[in-house]
């Protein structure tokens, strides 16, 4: 089969590979989508991988086409989105089902091989998030794992109906954290970004955006909503500008969860620390997603919501890529040759 192989850091090519055997409870899935997410480039071309050589890519989705238990035959010719974590079920995160925080996990597209492939070996049928709509694309279907930490982002956040609410960065995730906040019931939404193409692309999709460099977000919020604060902030940049402006915008004991992951060192103004402390702002991080059945299978709820076309993600899909010139599309994003919202394999390119 052909796979994209990250060899080593800078070495990132498509490759002629053995179809892997299954065994056990795995499964094989032909993978029809898979995304490019942000992590995957400095993993490419910064940092590398945890091993060498690896099929990376982590957002995918597929049909099941093997399986090696008698069981699970039922289960060959379905369409599912993959949650790419491999918990180790015996730490106590895993035992309370918080698999996001387990301490000796293993992952698909990152300690493993994953979706950069015609094929990918998936866990269990555990591993599997399916969709109940044939008209529902692979391609929508690779959105379930970005879509799904936009959603955990909301709920860390805890937004309520009527709220008003900020988010800094535009980028995908940063447009379906928009769209849950307002399916969650938020009263208005309020997207910050820098980058006069994202905001464009944000705005011809119906969101209101500001470009916080131009303009002070207080001043701009007042301007669009009539008052210089919001109830929540999802802070997803990872940068000391925006967690600043954040903690500027939020109202006294009003939330902020943290998304972006940071690049560098961040700074908090001094007036800024004492103000977190004076407002009582709680402060939430977040990592991932929440995978267990209770309270809520987040991935599952994500997967519902786009069968139900009550979640848009189709739009946000800017490149395609086949295997044969994806690493020329990770050069181009990489070295901003290309403005993207979202890239993806397909097999259809």
């Amino acid at each position: 089969m052909k796979a994209v192989r990250l060899n080593k850091i800078g070495d990132f090519r498509m490759e002629e590979v053995p179809l892997p055997k299954i065994k056990g409870e795995e499964l094989l899935v032909k993978v029809e989508a898979c995304g490019i997410c942000g992590s995957d480039l400095p993993r490419v071309f910064e940092l590398g991988a945890h091993v060498h050589p690896i099929t990376i890519g982590h957002e995918f989705a597929g049909t099941i086409v093997k399986a090696a238990k008698e069981e699970d035959q039922e289960l060959v010719g379905k369409t599912a989105a993959v949650f790419p974590l491999i918990p180790c079920g015996e730490c106590e995160f895993c035992k309370t089902g918080h698999y996001a925080q387990c301490t000796d996990y293993n992952y698909l597209g990152s300690r493993c091989d994953g979706g950069f492939a015609e094929y990918c070996v998936i866990p269990s049928r555990w591993n599997l998030v399916f969709s109940e709509n044939q008209e529902v694309t692979k391609e929508e279907l690779s959105l379930v794992e970005p879509a799904t930490v936009a959603q955990h982002a909301v709920r860390r956040a805890e937004i309520r109906a009527g709220q008003t609410i900020a988010i800094f960065g535009a980028g995908p995730i940063g447009i379906m954290a928009a769209r849950w906040a307002e399916l969650f019931g938020a009263g208005k939404v309020v997207l910050f970004d820098i980058n006069e193409e994202k905001i464009e692309f944000a705005r011809e999709r119906g969101l209101t955006i500001l470009n916080s460099m131009e303009e002070d977000p207080k001043d701009a919020l007042v301007r669009v909503t009539g008052t210089d604060h919001v109830d929540a902030v999802i802070e997803g940049t990872g940068t000391s500008a925006a967690l600043n402006q954040a903690v500027e915008i939020v109202r006294t004991f009003g939330k902020i969860a943290m998304l972006g992951n940071p690049h560098r060192d961040t700074s908090l103004k001094l007036a800024n620390h004492s103000s977190i402390l004076r407002k009582e702002v709680d402060i939430k991080g977040v990592w991932n997603s929440y995978y267990a059945q209770m309270p809520l299978n987040e991935w599952q709820y994500t997967a519902e919501m786009i069968d139900a076309r009550r979640l848009k993600v189709n739009d946000l899909i800017t490149h395609t890529s086949g295997l044969e010139h994806l690493s020329e599309l990770f050069e181009q994003i990489y070295h901003k040759e290309i403005t993207i919202c979202k890239a993806i394999y397909s097999s259809k390119a």
